[in-house]
């Protein structure tokens, strides 16, 4: 029997489709916006890698010291012998779950979760072999979409890192977080991952470095959207911006025209204006408070079993079970 199964719920050309109606959807609306996942093709992941590694961002690090120091205490609240991690990409960070949940025992199988295949099959083949009695059961699948597909286990944790939850509206959180309740059993218990809210003089420029790194990941999308949809985006032509919205409590990283244009999208047969100055959103990045997000689990049916959190108060991990 094979230690390593792989299921699709995604047809052949949802990237495809998908990409073209988020494109023309925000593209077409006032203001424009378009949704942070297509920063993500192979360059895209490449730039993000070297983000996470500036000195000016400091989730990644700060998270995976709190899974280092705390995948013990998640393992001992919850020793689970299944971990589903939702959006699981390079699986790095998982490796400090998984090796808290193997040294305690329980451990059996790991249900990542990605739309991406190119991501998410290397990981796999790699973990097989850290972990030789480990199985793996693939999902390229939505996490927005597909919760209800998530195998059944006696005990599971289901992760969902990286602070991503962030890049959901208030609305969407809502909708994705009772999703996430409405498949758990009373065995199952919530990892999230949430940065906080912090002085906006350190927090602006982790999504605006020195070295403009983050500038050329955010222009990233209209390159996509240039090669996928034979668009005409003068890349040139774009500023890279990141603003702190005290209100809502994020990060809006924008790019804003720098002269007025018209684009051509051939793969849509559709022509855009952009008016010098105006701002395409491409990312939101909420931030927490303790307080805010135990009420919106609690909204959802969850109860607050942990927190943990970096003694600078800029990043949390939150394990939560079915009240």
């Amino acid at each position: 029997m094979t230690r390593f199964v792989l299921d699709s719920h995604l047809p052949d050309d949802h990237l495809a489709k998908a990409l073209a109606a988020d494109v023309r959807a925000g593209l077409g609306g006032t203001p424009k916006t378009l949704p942070p996942k297509w920063f993500y093709d192979e360059r895209g992941s490449k730039l993000f890698d070297q983000i996470t590694e500036l000195a000016e961002y400091y989730p990644t690090r700060t998270e995976r010291e709190l899974l280092r120091t705390h995948s013990g205490d998640v393992a001992a609240a919850c020793p689970a012998d299944t971990l589903v991690e939702l959006g699981s990409g390079s699986s790095e960070k998982t490796r400090l779950l998984l090796d808290a949940l193997d040294k305690a025992g329980t451990l059996r199988r790991y249900v990542p979760v990605d739309v991406s295949p190119g991501a998410l099959i290397p990981a796999s083949e790699a973990l097989l072999t850290t972990y030789p009695r480990l199985e793996i059961h693939g999902l390229i699948a939505d996490f927005e979409k597909h919760l209800d597909h998530l195998p059944d286990a006696e005990r599971r944790i289901v992760a969902f890192l990286g602070g991503t939850i962030g890049n959901l509206t208030p609305a969407q959180r809502a909708e994705f977080l009772a999703g996430i309740r409405g498949g758990m059993g009373p065995n199952d218990m919530f990892l999230l991952g949430t940065g906080l809210v912090i002085d906006p003089a350190v927090l602006v420029p982790a999504y605006d470095d020195a070295a403009g790194v983050t500038a050329e990941f955010n222009k990233n999308v209209l390159r996509v959207i240039n090669r996928d949809l034979d668009a005409d985006f003068d890349l040139d032509a774009y500023e890279h911006v990141a603003v702190w919205d005290a209100g809502p409590e994020w990060i809006e990283m924008r790019l804003r025209s720098q002269r007025d244009q018209r684009v051509r999208i051939g793969g849509l047969d559709l022509d855009i204006s952009v008016a010098a100055g105006e701002q395409i959103r491409t990312e939101i990045s909420a931030k927490f408070r303790k307080a805010g997000i135990t009420a919106e689990l609690a909204a959802a049916g969850f109860e607050l079993v942990a927190w943990w959190q970096d003694p600078d108060a800029r990043f949390a991990l939150s394990l939560s079970r079915p009240a």
